[in-house]
């Protein structure tokens, strides 16, 4: 089940809309956005041309890989700005798809291209959530062509990232954490995301009022050292709120304390019930 909170919408939005987001903030008017559209058009023409002069299946698969990327980019910008219809988008994206397949009929063992279709599964599926519809239906092809790609190359970081995301845009925690956890094996300097997930997960879990687990997964959130970063989820405040209620004061001072070195701000109403422990 895809969940529909602000939290996990924005998440997703921030993968690929930092970009546009940018764009708009400058003041991007209609002649800059048609420069864009156009520089994705000229790439189209290019891949075009790649594939009609193509000695061999390796050359004409790239073609048609590089020509799908250009095809969704479009598509991708188009409708983050509302340039084109979505019965236009639908038709942009499903020659993407066609030439991502083909791409693939002509390569089958190529991990980068199957990698390169979820992607695009994955960001159409992500424009439809930040706009409050339903995405499953591109999340799953999305997860199973990632999951493609890590069968192809084992070390793929981005597979297991975006393929981490797409498990965690659909619920399915205990997955992406699996995901998180081995990119963060492949490169050390993506452990933030396993960060963050142990503190989704938490969140979960004391929503549920199941505090043991809760309180594991706050605590491995903290363990893992990352830099401060106001979209992920804050694991001190709720770990400290669960050690208050179970009147463990010490624990719940080390955790302000942990918070204070790693530049964290504890709500002051639980730094008051401390002060008098």
């Amino acid at each position: 089940m895809i969940s529909s909170t602000g939290r996990t919408a924005a998440r997703i939005a921030s993968v690929f809309l930092c970009i546009f987001m940018v764009f708009s903030l400058a003041g991007c008017s209609r002649v800059w956005q048609s420069a864009y559209v156009n520089g994705c058009d000229r790439e189209i023409k290019k891949a075009t041309k790649a594939i009609e002069a193509a000695n061999n299946d390796v050359q004409r698969a790239a073609g048609h890989a590089d020509r799908a990327d250009a095809w969704a980019e479009k598509a991708r910008y188009s409708r983050a700005f509302k340039l084109i219809s979505s019965e236009e988008y639908d038709r942009l994206m499903g020659l993407a798809t066609r030439d991502y397949d083909e791409a693939l009929n002509l390569t089958p063992a190529s991990a980068d291209f199957y990698f390169r279709r979820g992607r695009a599964h994955y960001m159409r599926a992500a424009l439809d959530l930040t706009e409050g519809r339903k995405s499953s239906d591109f999340f799953a092809p999305a997860k199973a062509d990632f999951s493609k790609a890590i069968e192809k190359s084992p070390s793929h970081e981005l597979a297991f990232d975006m393929r981490g995301l797409a498990n965690d845009a659909t619920g399915n925690l205990d997955e992406s954490i699996a995901d998180f956890a081995q990119e963060a094996v492949l490169n050390p300097r993506s452990k933030y995301r396993l960060a963050d997930e142990y503190c989704r997960r938490g969140s979960r879990y004391l929503s549920d009022k199941k505090y043991d687990p809760a309180v594991v997964d706050f605590e491995k959130a903290i363990d893992i050292e990352t830099s401060s970063d106001p979209c992920e989820c804050e694991p001190y405040n709720p770990l400290v709120a669960i050690y208050l209620e179970r009147r463990e004061y010490g624990k719940a001072r080390m955790v302000v304390d942990r918070a204070k070195k790693a530049g964290k701000t504890v709500a002051s109403e639980y730094r008051d019930k401390l002060n008098g422990h």
